[in-house]
């Protein structure tokens, strides 16, 4: 018999399976999220990203396993939605209405405070704009919008798929400002996006699936250290790229071009010893340095998503 989680896991899977005719959407997800953090969401297209995220807000029952949002069984999503908030496939609203008077039909259905429509058109940048119709929103401001409808219930859990959809920069920074300032306000945020640059710079623990299965869960920090450094070395002349991937080879270490650069896979103390080889074979390195993968490269990687 399962027991739900304590008051510090805000989402908590266990076996959690889909299945679709004989297709599993989701395959035995078991994983945690810690409340009042930020836990980034990820996986290729089809992975099971919205089949997870439809089962948690209780749109679908599964047809295995268990879970727990807030405390409560999934079975009971009326113990536990009045507390989430969620923006998934695109927020709709009334063409013809205002942003605001669209949060605030919304308010109406959902028994919130209509109070809460100017300080949540604040807190998502659309201050200015409250009052112009939805109409003629870009595709940023309809984003930001559906965000600050997610807020309308104060929620202790929010649920995010692809939030920063059709922003522009300046427009990226504002949501992960806002994500971050939610998360420091106790608020969890369970965030799916494509962006993983994104994720890197806010998430604190991650959840990664590929074709129905979890292959990661756990923190932001020890999937990135778990991941090997590459060498990355820069030729003076191009043309000499194909004769380092030679010198490269003949040492036993995989490599790849990216742009006019080597990236390599080999110990990072081997930078010396590549620097000599390439200097015996009249090649001059103009730069020769360590990085650490980004998640993007670790999400490739784990996933087998082509780049």
């Amino acid at each position: 018999m399962d027991t739900p989680p304590d008051s510090t896991i805000a989402i908590s899977t266990s076996g959690l399976t889909k299945i679709y005719g004989d297709r599993a959407a989701l395959s035995d997800a078991t994983f945690t999220v810690p409340a009042g953090t930020i836990c980034g969401f990820v996986g290729p297209n089809g992975s099971g990203k919205t089949t997870t995220i439809r089962m948690l807000l209780g749109l679908i029952s599964p047809t295995s396993g268990s879970a727990y949002v807030l405390g409560e069984k999934i079975s009971q999503p009326e113990n536990y939605l009045p507390r989430v908030g969620a923006m998934i496939e695109g927020p709709a609203f009334y063409p013809a209405l205002s942003g605001a008077e669209n949060l605030k039909v919304l308010a109406n259905l959902g028994g919130f405070p209509i109070s809460r429509v100017t300080e949540l058109l604040e807190k998502v940048g659309l201050g200015e704009r409250g009052q112009s119709k939805y109409k003629t929103y870009s595709l940023g401001m309809k984003q930001r919008l559906g965000i600050a409808a997610a807020l309308l219930p104060n929620p202790d859990l929010l649920i995010l798929d692809e939030p920063t959809n059709g922003l522009d920069p300046s427009g990226i920074h504002e949501v992960r400002e806002l994500i971050r300032s939610l998360a420091r306000s106790g608020t969890t945020v369970f965030v799916s996006s494509h962006l993983l640059s994104e994720l890197e710079m806010i998430c604190e623990s991650l959840v990664m699936l590929r074709e129905g299965k979890v292959i990661f869960t756990g923190l932001t920090q020890e999937l990135l250290k778990a991941q090997t450094p590459l060498i990355v070395a820069i030729p003076e002349y191009a043309v000499d790229l194909a004769k380092l991937v030679g010198i490269v080879t003949a040492a036993g270490f995989t490599s790849k071009v990216v742009a006019e650069r080597l990236e390599i896979s080999a110990p990072v103390d081997w930078s010396a010893t590549l620097n000599r080889l390439a200097f015996e074979a009249g090649i001059t390195l103009s730069a020769i340095s360590k990085v650490l993968p980004s998640l993007e490269d670790t999400f490739f990687e784990m996933t087998g998503d082509a780049q």
